[in-house]
């Protein structure tokens, strides 16, 4: 939204599969330049019975992305649709020449430079974009997994708790996290919050299981880690990572190292 006058507000989210939610009332402030609100969203009892997660913290209005930027970032996301990587890129740069402030921009400036094969442009981008807006989930995320290309596993586990409070009960993010945790030898952090991704709907996510399992046979607690192995191979039964985990249940059961 632009040019929103001085004054008291209320932004009502609604949406197919959520509850409507209301941000409760508040103010538009004449010292700054910019304001972002974030409100908390809770999928609706229908969605949650066809798999949909459970809440999430969005970006419910920005307050003065000029329309010349947001009419240039959603040209570039069609670009991006198309593998249109150069003008995306210069879509992306108009768009935050026009709104320098602008943080998912510079989340999908990052994808762009991905594609282009640029890392250190990559970072720079996913920097800023989390600079401006420490809520913004997919930057998060993505400097995340930067971090685990950098063998930097406590950043991405700071980040990636980060990117859980903004967004709850993502399975994804979370399943990230658990590796992170057991990257950074948290194996008790690990374990819950496998044991969290397992109760929520997911999908392709059996890896979690497997993390869980090292987590605790670096607790010695070997009962655990085969019951944890077992049910990574109820979720995921063929393919190599089955065959490995079930090379790895032979060992644990025959006392191998």
């Amino acid at each position: 939204m632009t040019r929103v006058r001085i004054g008291s507000y209320h932004v009502i989210v609604t949406g197919e599969g959520i509850e409507d939610t209301d941000s409760g009332e508040f103010e538009i402030d004449r010292r700054k330049t910019s304001q972002d609100l974030f409100i908390t969203v809770r999928s609706s009892e229908s969605a949650a019975h066809s798999g949909g997660g459970g809440s999430s913290s969005v970006a419910a209005v920005d307050l003065n992305v000029p329309d010349s930027a947001r009419k240039e970032f959603e040209k570039a996301n069609e670009d991006m649709a198309r593998h249109n990587w150069t003008s995306a890129l210069q879509r992306l740069n108009r768009a935050i020449s026009a709104y320098p402030q602008y943080a998912p921009a510079y989340n999908n400036l990052a994808a762009v430079y991905g594609h282009l094969n640029d890392p250190s442009h990559q970072r720079e981008a996913l920097e800023k974009a989390v600079e401006l807006n420490d809520h913004l989930v997919p930057a998060l995320v993505n400097l995340a997994k930067l971090c685990f290309q950098d063998k930097n596993a406590a950043r991405a586990e700071t980040l990636l708790e980060n990117a859980g409070r903004a967004e709850p009960n993502n399975p994804e993010t979370m399943t990230l996290l658990a590796q992170a945790q057991l990257l950074n030898k948290h194996f008790d952090g690990a374990i819950a919050t496998a044991r969290n991704v397992h109760a929520i709907p997911h999908q392709n996510l059996a890896v979690v299981h497997y993390i869980a399992a090292r987590a605790f046979e670096r607790e010695n607690r070997l009962q655990e880690a085969l019951a944890e192995l077992q049910i990574f191979l109820t979720e995921e039964s063929s393919g190599p990572r089955a065959d490995h985990v079930r090379e790895e249940i032979a060992k644990l059961k025959s006392g191998q190292p």
